[in-house]
Protein backbone atom coordinates (compact mmCIF):
# COMPACT_ATOMS: atom_id res chain seq x y z
CA UNK A 1 0.00 0.00 0.00
CA UNK A 2 1.44 3.33 -1.02
CA UNK A 3 1.10 6.48 1.01
CA UNK A 4 -1.66 8.92 0.16
CA UNK A 5 -2.83 11.46 2.65
CA UNK A 6 -4.79 14.64 2.69
CA UNK A 7 -5.18 17.79 4.69
CA UNK A 8 -8.70 18.80 5.58
CA UNK A 9 -10.21 21.27 8.02
CA UNK A 10 -12.07 21.02 11.27
CA UNK A 11 -15.81 20.70 10.82
CA UNK A 12 -17.39 24.09 10.19
CA UNK A 13 -20.85 22.85 9.30
CA UNK A 14 -23.02 25.95 9.41
CA UNK A 15 -26.74 25.93 9.23
CA UNK A 16 -29.10 28.61 10.43
CA UNK A 17 -27.49 31.46 12.25
CA UNK A 18 -29.55 32.47 15.21
CA UNK A 19 -31.11 35.64 14.10
CA UNK A 20 -29.94 38.38 13.07
CA UNK A 21 -28.61 41.54 14.67
CA UNK A 22 -26.23 42.42 17.44
CA UNK A 23 -27.09 44.75 20.32
CA UNK A 24 -27.37 48.27 19.03
CA UNK A 25 -25.29 51.19 20.22
CA UNK A 26 -25.86 54.82 21.04
CA UNK A 27 -29.31 56.24 21.72
CA UNK A 28 -30.99 53.18 20.26
CA UNK A 29 -29.22 50.72 22.55
CA UNK A 30 -31.35 47.57 22.62
CA UNK A 31 -33.95 49.00 20.24
CA UNK A 32 -34.12 45.85 18.14
CA UNK A 33 -34.62 42.50 19.82
CA UNK A 34 -33.68 39.34 17.99
CA UNK A 35 -33.03 35.71 18.69
CA UNK A 36 -29.43 35.16 19.77
CA UNK A 37 -27.73 31.84 19.23
CA UNK A 38 -24.94 31.77 21.78
CA UNK A 39 -21.67 30.15 20.88
CA UNK A 40 -22.74 27.37 18.49
CA UNK A 41 -24.59 27.49 15.21
CA UNK A 42 -25.76 24.40 13.34
CA UNK A 43 -22.51 22.47 13.75
CA UNK A 44 -19.85 25.07 14.53
CA UNK A 45 -18.59 26.52 17.76
CA UNK A 46 -16.13 29.44 17.78
CA UNK A 47 -14.73 30.47 21.12
CA UNK A 48 -13.58 33.94 22.15
CA UNK A 49 -10.04 33.28 20.91
CA UNK A 50 -11.34 32.39 17.43
CA UNK A 51 -10.71 28.63 17.54
CA UNK A 52 -13.26 26.68 15.53
CA UNK A 53 -14.51 23.43 17.00
CA UNK A 54 -17.47 21.12 16.65
CA UNK A 55 -20.00 21.92 19.36
CA UNK A 56 -21.05 19.38 21.93
CA UNK A 57 -24.20 17.41 21.18
CA UNK A 58 -26.09 18.90 24.12
CA UNK A 59 -25.24 22.44 22.97
CA UNK A 60 -26.46 21.71 19.45
CA UNK A 61 -29.71 20.23 20.71
CA UNK A 62 -30.33 23.20 22.99
CA UNK A 63 -29.69 25.61 20.11
CA UNK A 64 -32.13 23.74 17.87
CA UNK A 65 -34.79 23.68 20.58
CA UNK A 66 -34.40 27.41 21.20
CA UNK A 67 -34.53 28.20 17.50
CA UNK A 68 -37.72 26.22 16.96
CA UNK A 69 -39.36 28.01 19.87
CA UNK A 70 -38.30 31.43 18.59
CA UNK A 71 -39.08 31.09 14.88
CA UNK A 72 -42.78 30.83 14.17
CA UNK A 73 -44.52 29.41 11.14
CA UNK A 74 -44.86 31.84 8.26
CA UNK A 75 -48.16 33.74 8.11
CA UNK A 76 -50.66 32.03 5.81
CA UNK A 77 -50.33 34.80 3.21
CA UNK A 78 -46.61 34.02 2.88
CA UNK A 79 -46.76 30.24 3.19
CA UNK A 80 -47.54 29.08 -0.36
CA UNK A 81 -44.68 28.79 -2.87
CA UNK A 82 -44.77 31.48 -5.57
CA UNK A 83 -42.50 31.97 -8.59
CA UNK A 84 -42.08 35.69 -7.93
CA UNK A 85 -42.53 37.59 -4.69
CA UNK A 86 -41.70 41.28 -4.64
CA UNK A 87 -40.06 42.98 -1.65
CA UNK A 88 -39.99 46.76 -1.36
CA UNK A 89 -36.81 48.02 0.28
CA UNK A 90 -38.52 51.25 1.25
CA UNK A 91 -41.37 49.23 2.76
CA UNK A 92 -38.88 46.96 4.51
CA UNK A 93 -37.32 49.99 6.20
CA UNK A 94 -40.79 51.14 7.28
CA UNK A 95 -41.48 47.70 8.78
CA UNK A 96 -38.21 47.89 10.72
CA UNK A 97 -39.10 51.36 12.03
CA UNK A 98 -42.58 50.11 12.99
CA UNK A 99 -41.01 47.29 15.00
CA UNK A 100 -38.92 49.82 16.87
CA UNK A 101 -41.94 52.00 17.64
CA UNK A 102 -44.67 49.45 18.30
CA UNK A 103 -43.03 46.05 18.94
CA UNK A 104 -40.28 47.02 21.39
CA UNK A 105 -37.81 46.50 18.59
CA UNK A 106 -38.70 42.82 18.01
CA UNK A 107 -38.40 42.28 14.27
CA UNK A 108 -41.06 39.94 12.89
CA UNK A 109 -39.82 36.72 11.30
CA UNK A 110 -41.17 37.80 7.92
CA UNK A 111 -38.87 40.84 8.10
CA UNK A 112 -35.85 38.83 9.22
CA UNK A 113 -36.47 36.30 6.41
CA UNK A 114 -37.30 38.90 3.74
CA UNK A 115 -40.80 37.60 3.13
CA UNK A 116 -39.52 34.10 2.36
CA UNK A 117 -37.42 35.09 -0.67
CA UNK A 118 -35.13 32.25 -1.75
CA UNK A 119 -33.24 33.99 -4.54
CA UNK A 120 -33.06 37.50 -6.00
CA UNK A 121 -33.66 37.35 -9.74
CA UNK A 122 -34.92 40.88 -10.45
CA UNK A 123 -34.26 44.43 -9.28
CA UNK A 124 -36.68 47.24 -10.15
CA UNK A 125 -36.32 50.99 -9.71
CA UNK A 126 -39.82 52.29 -8.94
CA UNK A 127 -39.46 56.01 -9.64
CA UNK A 128 -43.13 56.74 -9.07
CA UNK A 129 -43.01 55.42 -5.50
CA UNK A 130 -39.33 56.30 -4.83
CA UNK A 131 -38.50 52.69 -4.17
CA UNK A 132 -36.24 49.77 -5.10
CA UNK A 133 -37.88 46.37 -5.37
CA UNK A 134 -36.27 42.93 -5.19
CA UNK A 135 -38.08 39.91 -6.62
CA UNK A 136 -37.64 36.17 -6.88
CA UNK A 137 -39.13 32.81 -5.88
CA UNK A 138 -40.42 32.54 -2.33
CA UNK A 139 -42.40 30.44 0.12
CA UNK A 140 -42.96 29.93 3.83
CA UNK A 141 -40.20 28.62 6.08
CA UNK A 142 -39.42 25.96 8.66
CA UNK A 143 -36.48 24.83 10.78
CA UNK A 144 -34.91 21.62 9.49
CA UNK A 145 -33.34 18.93 11.67
CA UNK A 146 -29.91 20.60 11.64
CA UNK A 147 -31.07 24.13 12.40
CA UNK A 148 -31.27 25.58 8.89
CA UNK A 149 -34.11 28.00 8.10
CA UNK A 150 -35.39 26.61 4.80
CA UNK A 151 -38.42 26.78 2.54
CA UNK A 152 -41.33 24.79 3.96
CA UNK A 153 -41.74 22.71 0.79
CA UNK A 154 -38.54 23.07 -1.25
CA UNK A 155 -35.98 22.82 1.55
CA UNK A 156 -33.95 25.66 0.01
CA UNK A 157 -32.60 28.27 2.45
CA UNK A 158 -34.45 31.55 2.68
CA UNK A 159 -32.68 34.89 2.41
CA UNK A 160 -31.83 36.76 5.60
CA UNK A 161 -32.06 40.43 6.38
CA UNK A 162 -28.80 40.13 8.32
CA UNK A 163 -26.91 38.93 5.23
CA UNK A 164 -28.59 41.53 3.03
CA UNK A 165 -27.43 44.50 5.11
CA UNK A 166 -23.89 43.09 5.16
CA UNK A 167 -23.92 42.76 1.35
CA UNK A 168 -25.36 46.25 0.80
CA UNK A 169 -22.84 47.89 3.12
CA UNK A 170 -19.92 45.90 1.68
CA UNK A 171 -20.41 47.13 -1.90
CA UNK A 172 -17.39 49.46 -1.75
CA UNK A 173 -15.18 46.81 -0.15
CA UNK A 174 -16.29 44.31 -2.79
CA UNK A 175 -15.03 46.68 -5.47
CA UNK A 176 -11.77 47.62 -3.76
CA UNK A 177 -10.54 44.44 -2.06
CA UNK A 178 -13.09 41.77 -3.00
CA UNK A 179 -15.17 39.52 -0.78
CA UNK A 180 -13.44 36.24 -0.03
CA UNK A 181 -12.70 33.51 2.49
CA UNK A 182 -9.88 30.98 2.67
CA UNK A 183 -8.56 28.40 5.12
CA UNK A 184 -4.87 27.75 4.58
CA UNK A 185 -1.91 26.11 6.32
CA UNK A 186 0.82 28.41 7.54
CA UNK A 187 4.20 28.38 5.73
CA UNK A 188 5.83 27.15 8.92
CA UNK A 189 3.30 24.33 9.19
CA UNK A 190 3.95 23.27 5.60
CA UNK A 191 7.71 23.20 6.20
CA UNK A 192 7.33 21.17 9.38
CA UNK A 193 4.96 18.69 7.74
CA UNK A 194 7.36 18.27 4.84
CA UNK A 195 10.14 17.53 7.32
CA UNK A 196 8.04 14.78 8.89
CA UNK A 197 7.41 13.29 5.44
CA UNK A 198 11.09 13.46 4.54
CA UNK A 199 11.94 11.57 7.71
CA UNK A 200 9.33 8.93 6.85
CA UNK A 201 10.80 8.46 3.37
CA UNK A 202 14.38 8.24 4.66
CA UNK A 203 13.42 5.64 7.22
CA UNK A 204 12.24 3.30 4.44
CA UNK A 205 9.81 1.73 6.87
CA UNK A 206 6.18 0.92 6.14
CA UNK A 207 3.70 3.66 6.82
CA UNK A 208 1.83 3.40 10.12
CA UNK A 209 -1.13 5.80 9.75
CA UNK A 210 -1.91 5.71 13.47
CA UNK A 211 1.55 7.21 14.15
CA UNK A 212 2.16 9.31 11.07
CA UNK A 213 -1.27 10.97 11.17
CA UNK A 214 -0.86 12.55 14.61
CA UNK A 215 2.73 13.54 13.77
CA UNK A 216 1.60 15.35 10.62
CA UNK A 217 -1.29 17.03 12.41
CA UNK A 218 1.06 18.32 15.11
CA UNK A 219 3.61 19.45 12.55
CA UNK A 220 1.10 21.31 10.41
CA UNK A 221 -0.57 22.95 13.39
CA UNK A 222 -3.67 25.14 13.18
CA UNK A 223 -4.64 26.55 9.80
CA UNK A 224 -5.45 30.21 9.31
CA UNK A 225 -8.82 31.67 8.36
CA UNK A 226 -8.66 34.78 6.16
CA UNK A 227 -11.77 36.79 5.31
CA UNK A 228 -11.84 39.96 3.21
CA UNK A 229 -14.55 42.45 2.27
CA UNK A 230 -16.93 41.72 5.16
CA UNK A 231 -16.51 41.54 8.90
CA UNK A 232 -15.39 38.06 9.97
CA UNK A 233 -17.84 38.25 12.87
CA UNK A 234 -20.92 38.16 10.59
CA UNK A 235 -23.18 35.31 9.55
CA UNK A 236 -22.29 36.20 5.95
CA UNK A 237 -18.64 35.36 6.70
CA UNK A 238 -19.60 32.12 8.43
CA UNK A 239 -21.52 31.00 5.36
CA UNK A 240 -18.41 31.43 3.21
CA UNK A 241 -16.28 29.66 5.79
CA UNK A 242 -18.66 26.70 6.06
CA UNK A 243 -19.07 26.33 2.30
CA UNK A 244 -15.29 26.35 1.82
CA UNK A 245 -14.82 23.73 4.49
CA UNK A 246 -17.60 21.43 3.26
CA UNK A 247 -16.34 21.61 -0.30
CA UNK A 248 -12.95 20.34 0.89
CA UNK A 249 -14.55 17.61 3.01
CA UNK A 250 -16.45 16.39 -0.03
CA UNK A 251 -13.41 16.55 -2.29
CA UNK A 252 -11.16 14.70 0.11
CA UNK A 253 -13.71 12.04 1.04
CA UNK A 254 -13.90 13.01 4.70
CA UNK A 255 -17.68 12.74 4.28
CA UNK A 256 -19.54 10.89 1.57
CA UNK A 257 -21.31 13.07 -0.96
CA UNK A 258 -25.10 13.01 -0.52
CA UNK A 259 -25.60 13.15 -4.32
CA UNK A 260 -24.64 10.28 -6.59
CA UNK A 261 -23.07 12.39 -9.33
CA UNK A 262 -20.31 13.77 -7.10
CA UNK A 263 -17.63 11.24 -6.08
CA UNK A 264 -14.76 12.37 -3.92
CA UNK A 265 -11.47 13.44 -5.47
CA UNK A 266 -9.82 10.67 -3.43
CA UNK A 267 -12.06 8.11 -5.18
CA UNK A 268 -10.93 9.51 -8.52
CA UNK A 269 -7.28 9.33 -7.46
CA UNK A 270 -7.58 5.64 -6.64
CA UNK A 271 -7.86 4.79 -10.34
CA UNK A 272 -5.22 7.30 -11.53
CA UNK A 273 -1.55 6.59 -12.12
CA UNK A 274 1.60 8.63 -11.73
CA UNK A 275 2.22 11.68 -9.52
CA UNK A 276 -0.55 14.26 -9.45
CA UNK A 277 -0.20 17.97 -8.66
CA UNK A 278 -1.84 19.22 -5.50
CA UNK A 279 -5.10 21.00 -6.35
CA UNK A 280 -6.70 24.07 -4.90
CA UNK A 281 -10.42 24.55 -5.37
CA UNK A 282 -12.52 27.60 -4.79
CA UNK A 283 -16.16 28.59 -5.16
CA UNK A 284 -16.91 31.60 -7.36
CA UNK A 285 -19.83 33.46 -8.94
CA UNK A 286 -21.51 31.62 -11.79
CA UNK A 287 -23.97 33.92 -13.58
CA UNK A 288 -24.97 33.77 -17.23
CA UNK A 289 -25.15 37.54 -17.11
CA UNK A 290 -27.08 40.57 -15.99
CA UNK A 291 -29.53 42.18 -18.39
CA UNK A 292 -31.42 45.46 -18.11
CA UNK A 293 -33.82 47.69 -19.98
CA UNK A 294 -32.52 50.77 -21.79
CA UNK A 295 -33.40 53.10 -18.92
CA UNK A 296 -31.59 50.95 -16.37
CA UNK A 297 -34.65 50.67 -14.15
CA UNK A 298 -35.27 46.93 -14.52
CA UNK A 299 -32.53 44.35 -13.98
CA UNK A 300 -32.52 40.60 -14.39
CA UNK A 301 -29.84 38.36 -12.83
CA UNK A 302 -29.49 35.01 -14.58
CA UNK A 303 -27.54 31.89 -13.75
CA UNK A 304 -26.91 29.10 -11.28
CA UNK A 305 -25.01 31.44 -8.94
CA UNK A 306 -21.99 29.32 -7.94
CA UNK A 307 -19.30 27.30 -9.68
CA UNK A 308 -16.18 25.44 -8.58
CA UNK A 309 -12.80 26.38 -10.05
CA UNK A 310 -9.43 24.70 -9.65
CA UNK A 311 -5.75 25.11 -10.33
CA UNK A 312 -2.48 23.53 -9.27
CA UNK A 313 -1.42 24.45 -5.77
CA UNK A 314 2.34 24.93 -5.48
CA UNK A 315 4.42 25.90 -2.48
CA UNK A 316 7.85 27.50 -2.34
CA UNK A 317 10.77 26.15 -0.36
CA UNK A 318 9.82 28.41 2.56
CA UNK A 319 6.34 26.87 2.70
CA UNK A 320 4.46 29.84 1.24
CA UNK A 321 2.08 29.45 -1.66
CA UNK A 322 3.06 30.54 -5.15
CA UNK A 323 0.97 33.03 -7.09
CA UNK A 324 -1.90 31.60 -9.11
CA UNK A 325 -0.45 29.49 -11.88
CA UNK A 326 -3.51 28.87 -14.06
CA UNK A 327 -2.32 25.26 -14.45
CA UNK A 328 -4.38 22.31 -13.29
CA UNK A 329 -4.73 18.59 -13.77
CA UNK A 330 -7.47 16.99 -15.80
CA UNK A 331 -8.60 15.01 -12.76
CA UNK A 332 -8.90 18.06 -10.50
CA UNK A 333 -10.85 19.88 -13.21
CA UNK A 334 -13.13 16.88 -13.60
CA UNK A 335 -13.99 17.00 -9.90
CA UNK A 336 -14.56 20.76 -10.03
CA UNK A 337 -16.89 20.36 -13.00
CA UNK A 338 -18.83 17.64 -11.19
CA UNK A 339 -19.21 19.90 -8.16
CA UNK A 340 -20.56 22.67 -10.38
CA UNK A 341 -22.96 20.35 -12.20
CA UNK A 342 -24.30 18.90 -8.96
CA UNK A 343 -24.38 22.19 -7.05
CA UNK A 344 -28.15 22.64 -7.09
CA UNK A 345 -28.82 19.06 -5.99
CA UNK A 346 -26.11 19.38 -3.35
CA UNK A 347 -27.72 22.57 -2.00
CA UNK A 348 -30.87 20.63 -1.16
CA UNK A 349 -28.89 18.08 0.86
CA UNK A 350 -26.41 20.53 2.39
CA UNK A 351 -28.19 23.89 2.77
CA UNK A 352 -25.02 25.87 3.46
CA UNK A 353 -24.31 25.73 -0.29
CA UNK A 354 -27.73 27.27 -0.91
CA UNK A 355 -26.89 29.95 1.65
CA UNK A 356 -23.67 30.69 -0.21
CA UNK A 357 -25.65 31.18 -3.41
CA UNK A 358 -27.98 33.52 -1.49
CA UNK A 359 -25.14 35.75 -0.28
CA UNK A 360 -23.66 35.80 -3.79
CA UNK A 361 -27.04 36.92 -5.16
CA UNK A 362 -27.17 39.67 -2.56
CA UNK A 363 -23.62 40.78 -3.34
CA UNK A 364 -24.36 41.03 -7.06
CA UNK A 365 -27.52 43.02 -6.34
CA UNK A 366 -25.57 45.33 -4.00
CA UNK A 367 -23.00 45.91 -6.74
CA UNK A 368 -25.76 46.73 -9.27
CA UNK A 369 -27.39 49.21 -6.91
CA UNK A 370 -24.08 50.90 -6.13
CA UNK A 371 -22.47 50.83 -9.58
CA UNK A 372 -25.51 52.17 -11.41
CA UNK A 373 -26.61 54.56 -8.63
CA UNK A 374 -30.09 53.11 -8.34
CA UNK A 375 -30.82 54.80 -5.01
CA UNK A 376 -30.20 58.19 -6.60
CA UNK A 377 -32.34 57.22 -9.59
CA UNK A 378 -35.21 56.23 -7.27
CA UNK A 379 -34.60 59.18 -4.94
CA UNK A 380 -34.62 56.59 -2.15
CA UNK A 381 -31.60 56.76 0.21
CA UNK A 382 -32.57 53.79 2.46
CA UNK A 383 -30.29 54.79 5.36
CA UNK A 384 -31.40 52.02 7.72
CA UNK A 385 -30.33 49.30 5.28
CA UNK A 386 -27.26 50.91 3.71
CA UNK A 387 -25.57 53.12 6.28
CA UNK A 388 -22.91 51.60 8.52
CA UNK A 389 -23.98 54.08 11.21
CA UNK A 390 -27.54 52.75 11.11
CA UNK A 391 -28.99 51.43 14.38
CA UNK A 392 -29.73 48.22 12.47
CA UNK A 393 -26.51 46.25 12.85
CA UNK A 394 -25.50 42.77 11.78
CA UNK A 395 -25.31 40.38 14.68
CA UNK A 396 -21.75 39.95 15.93
CA UNK A 397 -20.30 36.50 16.55
CA UNK A 398 -16.82 35.46 17.62
CA UNK A 399 -14.54 35.88 14.63
CA UNK A 400 -12.96 32.64 13.33
CA UNK A 401 -9.17 32.74 13.29
CA UNK A 402 -7.93 29.15 13.10
CA UNK A 403 -9.04 25.57 12.58
CA UNK A 404 -7.23 22.37 13.39
CA UNK A 405 -5.57 20.30 10.70
CA UNK A 406 -7.08 16.88 10.09
CA UNK A 407 -5.16 14.27 8.12
CA UNK A 408 -6.14 10.83 6.91
CA UNK A 409 -4.80 8.15 4.60
CA UNK A 410 -6.05 6.36 1.50
CA UNK A 411 -4.40 3.82 -0.81
CA UNK A 412 -3.60 4.91 -4.38
CA UNK A 413 -1.27 3.77 -7.13
CA UNK A 414 1.10 6.68 -6.66
CA UNK A 415 1.35 7.92 -3.11
CA UNK A 416 0.70 11.62 -3.57
CA UNK A 417 0.39 14.37 -1.05
CA UNK A 418 -2.92 16.10 -1.63
CA UNK A 419 -2.86 19.45 0.14
CA UNK A 420 -6.14 21.26 -0.41
CA UNK A 421 -6.30 25.02 -0.52
CA UNK A 422 -8.67 27.53 -2.05
CA UNK A 423 -11.73 29.20 -0.60
CA UNK A 424 -14.58 31.43 -1.78
CA UNK A 425 -14.36 34.45 -4.08
CA UNK A 426 -17.37 36.71 -4.71
CA UNK A 427 -16.53 38.91 -7.68
CA UNK A 428 -19.82 40.75 -7.65
CA UNK A 429 -18.58 43.88 -9.43
CA UNK A 430 -17.34 41.89 -12.41
CA UNK A 431 -20.80 40.34 -12.75
CA UNK A 432 -22.56 43.70 -12.46
CA UNK A 433 -20.13 45.41 -14.84
CA UNK A 434 -21.01 42.93 -17.59
CA UNK A 435 -24.68 44.00 -17.68
CA UNK A 436 -26.16 44.36 -21.17
CA UNK A 437 -29.37 45.96 -22.46
CA UNK A 438 -32.14 43.52 -23.37
CA UNK A 439 -35.47 44.82 -24.76
CA UNK A 440 -37.27 41.78 -23.35
CA UNK A 441 -36.50 42.88 -19.80
CA UNK A 442 -38.79 45.89 -20.21
CA UNK A 443 -41.76 43.53 -20.41
CA UNK A 444 -41.18 42.61 -16.77
CA UNK A 445 -42.42 46.00 -15.60
CA UNK A 446 -46.06 44.95 -15.66
CA UNK A 447 -45.31 41.92 -13.50
CA UNK A 448 -43.60 44.01 -10.84
CA UNK A 449 -46.46 46.41 -10.15
CA UNK A 450 -47.87 46.56 -6.67
CA UNK A 451 -51.01 44.51 -6.12
CA UNK A 452 -54.00 45.84 -4.26
CA UNK A 453 -53.39 46.16 -0.54
CA UNK A 454 -49.65 45.54 -0.90
CA UNK A 455 -47.52 46.65 2.04
CA UNK A 456 -43.78 45.93 1.86
CA UNK A 457 -44.21 42.66 -0.07
CA UNK A 458 -46.65 41.25 -2.61
CA UNK A 459 -46.96 38.36 -5.09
Amino acid sequence: MQLSFRWSRVAVALGAAALMMAPLSGLLEGAFQVLRGGGSVGGVSIDASGIVREPEIDTTKQFLDDLRKAVKEAPSALAAPVPMRKVSLRGLEAAIQDAQTNEFGRLPDEVQFLGGLQRIEYVLVDRENHDIILAGPAEGWRIDETGNVVGSTSGRPVLRLDDLIVALRAANAAREVGISCSIDPTPEGVRQAQSVLDQQRRSRTSVAPNRLGPALKEAMGPQTVTITGVSPSTHFARVMLAADFHMKRLAMGVVRSPVSGLPSYIDMLASASGPMPNPRWWLACNYEGVSRNEEGTIWKVRGAGVKTLTEENRTRADGSSEAQSGRTSQLARKWADAMTEQYDALSLKMPVFGELRNVMDMSVVAAIIDMYRLREMAECPLPILFDTSSPLAAEAWHSPRSVDTVCSFAPTRGGWLVATAGGVQIESWQVADAAKPDPAVAELASHMKRSGGATWWWN
